[in-house]
């Protein structure tokens, strides 16, 4: 399994829990590995997973920036390096690997940055067999094509009309703008797959699934608990499900 997948919609529908859910189950499958990008400059997703973020993609940003301004390496030099310096700054932690965007200390566009995040994540996830990218909030990403080629479009929304209106404008920029293999709908917090699936005839995206409201994810986010741990709850059951079709993740749950 070689794949990218996207993780997208407007702020505060559970994009950072859906992508905490997804490295939680690639946890489970000890022969693959997994590369997880906090592509949100607020970030997040270094406290859902507490895992310890070593280096930034704004901090490598840095460094090549001041290597080319002294002009210490050629090109091919430079490349290799950029290579080395990007998965010398990957958090491991079992088949896992972590990498944040972080946020330019600058102030104005974020354009060099995002550029320098889209190159790292072309050169990274020829490495792991899944990469999931918790995106940034809002459309701006895709946009600007930091997320270009990639397996599963996966557009969060929570049971609103603006949150699934958010989602299917990310859906018409990304037609525009990058390739993917599949697109699709889930919707978080609802109570019912009947709510799920009377909210999904407004739309025309396809629906893939629904999380329920789930108080244990609440409790972890609380008590500062890794979403890593998480055992048997109704939004991970649910995810497992939802992965097992897309990724073929998850179907093996014979220990939990």
């Amino acid at each position: 399994m070689k794949g990218v997948v996207a993780v997208c919609g407007k702020g505060g529908v559970g994009k950072t829990t859906i992508s905490a859910l997804l490295a939680r189950l690639i946890s489970e499958e000890k022969s693959l590995r997994g590369l997880i990008i906090d592509a949100d400059p607020a970030g997040g997703l270094s406290l859902a997973l507490s895992l310890p973020i070593k280096k930034t993609v704004n901090d490598l940003r840095k460094e090549v920036i001041a290597a080319t301004r002294e002009r210490s390496s050629d090109s091919l030099n430079l490349a290799a390096s950029i290579d080395y310096k990007l998965l010398d700054a990957l958090t491991e932690r079992e088949n896992l690997a972590f990498l944040a965007v972080g946020r330019p200390e600058e102030e104005g566009c974020y354009c060099q940055l995002n550029t320098f995040l889209r190159e790292s994540i072309e050169v990274l996830a020829g490495h792991f067999d899944l990469t999931v990218i918790d995106a940034e909030a809002g459309v701006e990403q895709v946009n600007r094509r930091v997320i270009r080629d990639i397996h599963t479009l996966l557009l969060i929304s929570d049971p609103t009309a603006k949150g699934i209106k958010v989602a299917e404008t990310i859906r018409k920029v990304a037609d525009e703008t990058m390739r993917y293999d599949r697109v699709g709908l889930l919707i978080n917090r609802v109570e019912s797959e009947k709510e799920a699936l009377e909210l999904s005839r407004n739309t025309p995206l396809e629906l893939l699934g629904w999380l329920p409201e789930d108080k244990t994810i609440g409790e972890f986010d609380r008590e500062g608990r890794s979403l890593l741990e998480l055992n048997g709850s109704l939004s991970l059951e649910a995810m497992r499900t939802l992965a097992a079709k897309l990724f073929d993740l998850g179907k093996d749950d014979s220990n939990y």
